[in-house]
């Protein structure tokens, strides 16, 4: 199955990924109240006008996409009300489910451009998880480098794709551009979970957005796999429950 492409600029991002993960439920923040700050002192110290910042949710989940988006600030002209709204700015995962959707729109509004690219189940079958995790990150900067651009990737850089990159460890909690990446491909990819516990229910997706929780391997246990679960995936859980593909 192809891989769904949406690109958005400052406009909320209402469609989900066109198929059917990321960790269990995220603690709320203990960072300072006024990272976003931090962050964005960050990008401006890399001496570039143009930072895109890229990253991922759902790559360590038993079940769903791989969704990766990618955010371009343009740091000469965003605005002190942009810059004062993104305040809170973090890692997504350093947010509640609440938080990262108040802060979903702002990061759309600020940034002067972003996309958000999934990469289905079969798709990551077919592949593997990392060869698809690279490819999706990849495609998202694409989606919105421009000249002069410099691409930030959280942890690891990508193929090779015609503009300059770096590999920021940490970066989702260091970079304005990968945070606010971090919480639009996060949003997404709940959002599109929460909808597929109602066509696949009994695995509890909308609690654990396919995450290995006790009670998401419990579900597996009881009820088997869902068309959500990705078989080439050797999650502990799966060795655990002695599931053949």
């Amino acid at each position: 199955m192809m891989a769904a492409i949406v690109e958005a600029a400052h406009a909320a991002q209402d469609q989900p990924p066109d198929e059917a993960t990321e960790q269990a439920p995220s603690r709320p923040s203990s960072k300072r109240p006024r990272s976003g700050r931090r962050l964005f002192r960050f990008d401006r110290s890399l001496g570039c006008r143009f930072v895109a910042g890229a990253d991922e949710a759902g790559r360590g989940s038993l079940a769903g996409p791989l969704v990766a988006a990618a955010v371009l600030f343009d740091l000469e002209r965003l605005s002190l009300s942009d810059r004062r709204a993104l305040a809170r700015l973090n890692d997504s995962k350093q947010h509640t489910e609440e938080g990262r959707e108040e802060l979903y729109p702002l990061v759309l509004r600020a940034a002067a451009r972003s996309c958000i690219v999934s990469r289905c189940v079969r798709g990551i079958d077919a592949r593997g998880l990392h060869v698809t995790n690279l490819d999706a990150l990849r495609c998202a900067l694409l989606g919105v480098a421009r000249d002069g651009t410099l691409c930030l990737v959280d942890g690891f850089g990508v193929p090779e794709f015609g503009f300059e990159q770096r590999a920021v460890i940490d970066g989702d909690c260091r970079s304005a551009a990968i945070a606010g990446a971090s919480v639009l491909a996060k949003v997404t990819r709940d959002r599109y979970m929460r909808k597929a516990a109602e066509r696949h229910p009994g695995w509890e997706f909308e609690t654990n957005v396919g995450y290995s929780t006790p009670e998401h391997r419990a579900a597996i246990a009881e009820q088997g796999i869902s068309p959500l679960h990705r078989l080439s995936f050797q999650s502990i859980a799966y060795q655990q429950l002695a599931i053949e593909g």
